[in-house]
């Protein structure tokens, strides 16, 4: 599928943007009609029928105060707006972006001359300042469309400007430098592809409001003069009939509300099919918990795959998952990310899940607290039993109680995950008084022994802090605590070391597991190392594209892997003067099916 056509598969999955870009296709092909169809002469004067109402023999939409056919006039008078107002936008998209990259990319003085004019712009309100263009160059539509593109200019170079200064010193641009390329070159090859979104999302947005403002000055007659017609000048000249003739009005309005709702419509559609994040779902509002589509529900102790342990839940299990299968929707239809898994964790317990990346292990953990992003996830089968409770089929309402509460969750990275705006204790105090009624001050007294808990060095300083301030290892314990706020039950852990230096790293595995032991938590530990899971798991159930090939006690995976894929996964793990061995089962791993 072509870029081209994947781009209009995801627009049009957009339901509101679909009737948007169909009711602007069908006035753009009545506007460009307008020479083939049989109309009347849009200027052609008739006194005797003037304000003759809708349905007229001759008139279907009836005439103007001058007898003019308003159907022709409006067809006409709507190609002109168009083709003003499209032509105004694009001068000004192209005006304003030379400036906006010029500024960013330069930056020193070229960016504050530049931006200085553009704020002097800015100083005016809009309306006045187009008035004031068109008042000195005198009434007519060109001047008007040079009034609508200078102040429009301000909004595309702020935007473009904002978007290059960010790419200025990206490393892409400072290779493209050493690699002896020129100023100019470096801006069109390199600055303005990626700055490309900012001005076609800033195009398709704004295009709705610049047909509008060419339309309101030639209702104020400062746009299109008499005879000549277009969709603001007919508003113009049929308020002096508004009362005993509406339709005089009604009608140019009614066209006008039409083409700036379907440009608006379109430009949300655009904006969010041209976001590659979006590029794998349908361009919708996300929702609280994952959507699941169970055709059936699963049967719990689902058949595992040959040299695995059984998967069915123990009695006595807090979490038994069975059966557990998520997709994510993609343009070609729902792919598998994770395939009928099966394990339990017993209350105390740190069960440690094992994998390369990619094999679904992240997703599986998202799925269990239904936080897989919908759209694109879904959960199309299987059952989360916490507590002998369906997760998969609780309202969002109790299951939001539960997330933060009896089920936590420490993520792999705390500086994308901690609000960057928000002091750290107020952070974990916010958590506390979400899920219980506590007053500020117990809620931080709270923090203060969550943070010692957590030995983090001086909690009452600690809580004041910014995220940006505190180190990794601070960062993670940050979380830690967070996770414990309000005594859960079960804590996932999503790789929470992954981003540590080793010494830092032994420090939290140790801390994880003394909480553990101390408050009899089970948990879920995530990890692609096998030195992380033998310090802390009990169990290991070890994943391979999206299913689990093998569990067990953690020492009996460790010293007799009976699968394949854990035999190379553990013969993987660097060990001086075996490098070309670990060589070797990777390239073995790779061949796995």
């Amino acid at each position: 599928m072509t870029g081209a056509a994947a781009f209009l598969r995801r627009l049009l999955r957009n339901r509101l943007a679909a009737a948007g870009l169909i009711l602007l296709v069908l006035v753009v092909l009545l506007a460009a009609a307008a020479p083939l169809l049989p109309l009347a002469d849009p200027d052609a004067t008739a006194p005797v029928r003037r304000l003759a109402p809708p349905f007229s023999e001759g008139a279907w939409l009836g005439t103007d105060t001058l007898g003019r056919d308003i159907l022709s006039r409006l067809i006409w008078g709507t190609r002109l707006s168009l083709a003003v107002g499209i032509s105004a936008s694009l001068l000004a998209a192209l005006l304003g972006s030379v400036v906006g990259l010029v500024a960013g990319y330069a930056g020193g003085r070229t960016d504050a001359l530049l931006m200085r004019g553009i704020d002097t712009l800015m100083a005016f309100p809009y309306l006045l300042l187009a008035l004031a263009i068109v008042a000195a160059l005198g009434p007519g539509l060109l001047n008007a469309l040079y009034a609508v593109v200078a102040v429009n200019i301000p909004f595309f170079a702020r935007n473009v400007r904002g978007a290059a200064a960010g790419l200025r010193n990206r490393e892409f641009v400072d290779a493209a430098r050493l690699s002896g390329m020129g100023g100019l070159r470096i801006l069109l090859s390199e600055v303005l592809p990626n700055v490309m979104p900012v001005i076609v999302i800033t195009l398709s947005t704004t295009i709705g409001w610049m047909i509008l403002e060419t339309a309101g000055l030639s209702f104020l007659g400062l746009g299109s003069q008499p005879p000549q017609a277009d969709l603001g000048s007919m508003l113009g000249e049929g308020r002096r009939a508004l009362i005993n003739a509406p339709h005089v009005t009604a009608v140019p309005g009614v066209m006008v509300f039409l083409i700036v709702m379907s440009m608006n419509l379109v430009g949300d559609g655009v904006r969010d099919a041209i976001d590659p994040r979006l590029r794998s779902g349908l361009p919708a509002r996300p929702s609280a918990a994952t959507r699941v589509a169970r055709a059936t529900a699963s049967v719990p102790g689902a058949a595992v795959p040959a040299g695995a342990a059984p998967g069915e839940p123990a009695s006595g299990a807090l979490l038994a998952v069975s059966d557990l299968r998520t997709a994510f929707e993609g343009p070609s239809g729902p792919v598998d990310a994770v395939k009928g898994v099966s394990f339990h964790v017993m209350p105390g317990e740190c069960l440690g899940i094992i994998g390369e990346s990619g094999s679904g292990k992240s997703v599986t953990a998202l799925s269990i607290a239904r936080l897989v992003a919908s759209p694109p996830g879904v959960v199309r089968g299987g059952t989360v039993r916490f507590n002998g409770a369906d997760l998969l089929a609780l309202p969002a309402g109790p299951l939001q109680r539960l997330r933060g509460g009896r089920i936590a969750y420490v993520f792999q990275d705390p500086l994308t995950t901690l609000h960057p705006l928000m002091r750290v204790g107020a952070q974990v105090t916010e958590a506390i008084r979400a899920h219980a009624p506590v007053p500020a001050a117990e809620a931080g007294r709270r923090t203060i022994e969550l943070f010692a808990a957590v030995k983090l060095p001086d909690p009452a300083s600690m809580a004041q802090a910014f995220p940006h301030e505190l180190s990794g290892g601070q960062r993670q314990r940050v979380s830690i605590a967070m996770a414990l706020a309000n005594d859960p039950d079960l804590i996932i852990a999503d790789e929470p070391t992954t981003a540590l230096d080793v010494t830092v790293q032994a420090e939290i595995l140790d801390l994880l597991d003394a909480l553990r032991r101390s408050r009899r938590l089970a948990m879920i530990f995530i990890s692609h190392d096998f030195g992380v899971i033998a310090r802390i798991c009990d169990r290991v159930a070890v994943m391979h594209r999206g299913e689990i090939v093998e569990t067990g006690e953690a020492r009996q995976i460790l010293a007799r892997p009976r699968h394949p894929y854990t035999r190379r996964l553990i013969a993987a793990v660097p060990v001086l003067g075996r490098a070309r061995e670990i060589l070797r089962a990777s390239e073995r791993a790779e061949e796995l099916p």
